[in-house]
């Protein structure tokens, strides 16, 4: 099936998926049956959501030679979770969450209301699973299993992104100058080596990097060098802005035939004899020969009807971007402040702060104690590098889940697939998903060690 043009549109009243989703069901069982077919299957996927997950996506299905149609509640795309997050494409900064050295830390955090992580204890069955699955992976085993999971998924998507960018020719003000992670202690420079030795071992570059160097990779350090001790430094990393390059993608889907339907909501999915059958909104009934959920956090109650429980929490995370004063006093490299938990990266002509994580549900009201905690520390380490007072400030969901390592691939239901649960990785891991996905739902398997659902 070819793509539209931009001005045609689907005429989904002669749409059927009987045939594509027969095919879909039987190639399912086994790939050799897929012989039984001529030609590639070509199939009319629905994407739900326009972030960074639904937009690679699509882009990647619309390779494949797929009718695509991406349903979005917002007006344009990246505006929620993908919209003002710290920036950082950061393979060599994927350590998981999960394991038994952050436990006191957390729990010691858990008594500021300016802490990196705040975990606000509520009446919620669904964030005490999701804590109790959480201590699971806190096992030197599993911590292991989800480092080489998310490294390998990791370095997979950053050769995509290096592709789609050759190939889109898209302006993000991309900094490929590599990260820095910074340590106060030195025990904390120690915790960040043993991490760096890890990550490197596993193929991936992290070196330590006394602080000599650091302040010669970043001179703008050199404000706030009496606070650190070592530094730990990733060459591969870099940086760029994620809004403006989904933006910039969304539209290039478009472009190409994909149909973007903004400002509306998906009510329900509609499933019958184990296939997805059409996605509901607020304003049409969509028939699909196979869907995406790519909502982030949101992912899981759009599926708990269908019995399918997702273990996915959300994590608010917080951001200021602010403009530059003195463009000499601004890192190019981008900072990650261990201590604090925040980054540090220049966006073209701005600052962007970002970080922390606050475990309170849905909740995505700007906690002023928290937004004041970003700037004051911007003040400290880049004192003459922008103007702290004029910040905007922002907050969004990260869909975490308790391994840290996203659900990517198939569910129990054949033409229903999964793009979430990337937690703070979206942007790091966001065209590798993306083009893993596709290769899915058309029936292949990636090229990359990741423990895909449904393979």
């Amino acid at each position: 099936m070819r793509g539209l043009t931009p001005n045609q549109k689907c005429d989904y009243s002669v749409h059927s998926p009987t045939v594509a989703s027969v095919k879909l069901k039987i190639a399912a069982i086994t790939p050799s049956l897929r012989q039984l077919f001529e030609g590639p299957l070509f199939m009319h996927v629905v994407v739900l959501g326009a972030g960074i997950m639904g937009t690679t996506s699509a882009w990647y299905l619309l390779e494949a030679g797929h009718e695509v149609t991406v349903i979005e509640r917002q007006p344009a795309a990246a505006l929620e979770t993908s919209f003002a997050n710290g920036g950082q494409r950061s393979v060599g900064h994927v350590e998981p969450w999960a394991s038994w050295a952050t436990l006191p830390q957390a729990v010691l955090w858990s008594l500021r209301e300016d802490a990196p992580l705040l975990f606000r204890l509520r009446a919620d069955p669904a964030q005490w699973r999701w804590g109790l699955q959480f201590l699971r992976e806190c096992s030197a085993a599993r911590y292991q299993h989800n480092l080489q999971q998310l490294l390998h998924l990791g370095l997979y998507s950053r050769v995509a992104m290096s592709e789609l960018q050759s190939k889109t020719g898209i302006q993000d003000h991309s900094l490929e100058r590599g990260t820095l992670n910074i340590y106060d202690t030195p025990a904390a420079w120690a915790r960040g080596c043993a991490a760096a030795e890890k990550i490197s071992a596993l193929g991936y570059p992290r070196f330590k990097t006394d602080m000599s160097a650091a302040l010669a990779l970043e001179p703008a350090l050199h404000a706030s060098s009496k606070h650190w001790v070592g530094a730990t430094y990733t060459p591969g990393d870099g940086s760029g802005d994620a809004h403006l390059f989904i933006d910039a993608l969304a539209k290039q889907c478009s472009a190409r035939g994909a149909r973007f339907l903004y400002n509306r909501s998906v009510q329900r999915l509609v499933a019958s004899g184990g296939m997805l059958r059409s996605v509901v909104t607020d304003g049409e009934s969509i028939p699909a020969d196979a869907v995406v959920v790519a909502c982030g956090s949101f992912s899981t109650a759009l599926l708990q009807p269908l019995g399918i429980r997702l273990p996915i929490y959300p994590v608010k995370g917080y951001s200021a971007t602010v403009p530059i004063h003195n463009e000499r006093a601004v890192p190019t490299v981008s900072i990650t402040d261990d201590a604090h938990k925040l980054v540090f990266t220049r966006l073209g002509d701005t600052l962007r702060i970002a970080g922390t994580a606050e475990f309170n549900g849905y909740d995505v009201s700007l906690n002023a104690k928290r937004c004041q905690a970003l700037i004051a520390r911007a003040q400290t380490l880049f004192p003459a590098a922008a103007h702290y007072d004029q910040p905007i400030f922002w907050a969004g969901l990260r869909p975490a889940t308790p391994s840290n390592c996203p659900l990517i691939g198939r569910t129990r239901i054949h033409n229903l697939y999964l793009n979430t649960g990337h937690g703070t990785l979206g942007w790091t891991l966001g065209a590798g998903s993306g083009k893993a996905l596709a290769e899915i739902v058309g029936g292949a398997t990636p090229a990359v060690d990741f423990n895909f659902l449904g393979l």
